[in-house]
């Protein structure tokens, strides 16, 4: 009897190139492959590593990229060019802005260089009509009013990657048409309020990631994660939801070609 194809599924969000995954790619995107990955994004934090993570993505079929200077990262790189955003958006595998945004859990110190570089990015991903990817944690009146007064200067895409913040800054994203990635996050048991703030969301607006090598979901808790493991955190959106696991998977993925244009068209 022929086994039937696995549920296709994005991972909008994963780091391909850390060094958890050295020397595994090629077994690593099998296994996504075999869960029903047919695309993720591999994100680059300091962009003196874009080649390596360009790289990937040339390597590798439905393996796109994005590049920015993550917020924890601000203090220790030079500071990221609009015009040099700009220009790594002409690859084609290139997707997305990011991520950028704000951390002030363990990096409060840097938080105006922060501010700075956040606004940076905004404009690029303005320039270039490529949605930005938003980290943001210990920053939530900040990182609103920002995302707020630079959408009212022009619009650009988002995503607020991984959120697990609070409801008033998801609704603040959400009236500005933003969308919000699950991570496994949302799939811990003590994470009633995250999944209550997603529930509360517009279906249309949810996207569904990994963060690896990071945040693994039940029941693979503790251990490095991996883009195969999306399938988990799906599963906890699809109840949220109350769908079956195969219309919540269609429904992220249109939403993934949505904000993920380029992507969506395979790297053209």
């Amino acid at each position: 009897m022929t086994q039937a194809a696995p549920t296709p599924i994005v991972d909008s969000h994963c780091h391909l190139d850390f060094p958890d995954f050295d020397g595994e790619h090629d077994a690593l995107i099998a296994r996504a492959r075999a869960a029903g990955v047919t695309r993720m994004v591999t994100i680059c934090t300091r962009l003196r590593l874009e080649p390596q993570v360009r790289a990937l993505a040339e390597a590798h079929e439905g393996v796109f990229y994005a590049a920015g200077t993550h917020p924890m990262s601000v203090a220790d790189e030079p500071m990221a060019s609009v015009e040099q955003l700009v220009a790594l958006a002409r690859h084609p595998k290139f997707v997305a802005i990011g991520e950028t945004g704000l951390d002030y859990h363990y990096t409060a110190d840097s938080a105006a260089a922060q501010q700075a570089s956040l606004r940076i990015h905004v404009e690029a991903a303005r320039q270039t009509g490529l949605p930005l990817i938003i980290h943001a944690r210990d920053a939530d009146d900040d990182m609103a009013r920002i995302l707020t007064e630079e959408h009212r200067a022009g619009a650009y895409g988002c995503v607020m990657h991984c959120f697990s913040s609070t409801a008033a800054l998801a609704r603040a994203a959400l009236d500005l048409g933003f969308y919000l990635s699950m991570s496994g996050i949302a799939a811990f048991p003590r994470s009633t309020e995250l999944r209550e703030i997603f529930a509360a969301a517009p279906l249309d607006r949810i996207l569904v990631e990994t963060d690896s090598p990071y945040l693994a979901p039940p029941p693979h808790r503790g251990r490095r994660n991996e883009p195969a493991y999306v399938a988990h955190t799906a599963a906890v959106g699809a109840d949220l939801f109350g769908i079956d696991y195969a219309d919540f998977a269609r429904r992220t993925s249109e939403n993934f070609d949505r904000l993920f244009a380029r992507a969506a068209r395979g790297g053209a």
